[in-house]
């Protein structure tokens, strides 16, 4: 390749990253705006929240096509292909968390919409704040190819399975002692759950990152595996 199109290839790569930077950022936006909407029932938040949706699924078409165009054209190689490799699968992980988000605002609707529903008082917020963090941490990792940065995402997720499990005990035991919160605790239910898979969702994205970077596919071997690549890596 001449100079010229080493330079337009670089430009390429380049945006292609920063795609899935805007993606991730619209993402975190709206689990914040979602979870929100939970708590005030703002009907501003959840329209944002689904608007929002929407240039996600735009960001993931568009990026896809232009990964299949540079591959058949430019037929990246080493650290190139594996970052393309990472963003491919990393788009759909972005994209169902973003789903989750929708699906959360969804219920805040049908929370705040029958004023005679009985919700029980639970705190989410702090599993939402988690797990937008880490997205946050693992598109930093991305966009420093930062590996250690990466595993301690892995890690993280342990945390919020624990809060998942502790968030469903506590919605049950509501629910069994006072029947008038059975329909307001399955909707939080559904939206405890929502932020645990976009937990792991963020978890299998911190694990592209370390393949894109050590080229090592962690993927169902555990956070010791993909602490002692990262460590044997560095």
């Amino acid at each position: 390749m001449t100079e010229h199109t080493f330079r337009k290839y670089d430009v390429e790569m380049d945006e292609i990253c920063s795609e899935l930077l805007r993606m991730g950022g619209c993402v975190e936006s709206m689990i914040n705006d979602a979870i929100d909407a939970v708590v005030t029932g703002d009907a501003s938040l959840i329209d944002r929240v689904k608007e929002n949706e929407k240039e996600v699924n735009k960001i993931e078409v568009a990026v896809d096509e232009r990964i299949a165009t540079i591959i058949a054209l430019r037929q990246p190689a080493g650290i190139d292909l594996r970052t393309l490799m990472a963003v491919a699968k990393m788009l759909t992980d972005m994209e169902r968390s973003g789903d989750e988000a929708e699906k959360i605002a969804s219920m805040a609707r049908r929370l705040h919409d029958d004023t005679k529903k009985f919700v029980p008082e639970i705190e989410l917020q702090h599993m939402s704040k988690a797990v937008a963090q880490m997205l946050h941490d693992v598109m930093d990792a991305f966009a420093r190819q930062d590996s250690v940065a990466a595993a301690a995402v892995v890690r993280s997720d342990k945390q919020v399975d624990k809060e998942w499990k502790s968030a469903m005990r506590s919605l049950i035991s509501f629910m069994i002692e006072d029947p008038r919160t059975i329909s307001g605790g399955i909707d939080l239910l559904f939206v405890a759950r929502s932020l645990e898979r976009i937990g792991d969702h963020s978890k299998n994205m911190a694990e592209r990152v370390i393949f894109m970077v050590h080229g090592a596919d962690v993927r169902h071997q555990g956070v010791k595996a993909a602490e002692r690549v990262v460590r044997e890596g560095t």
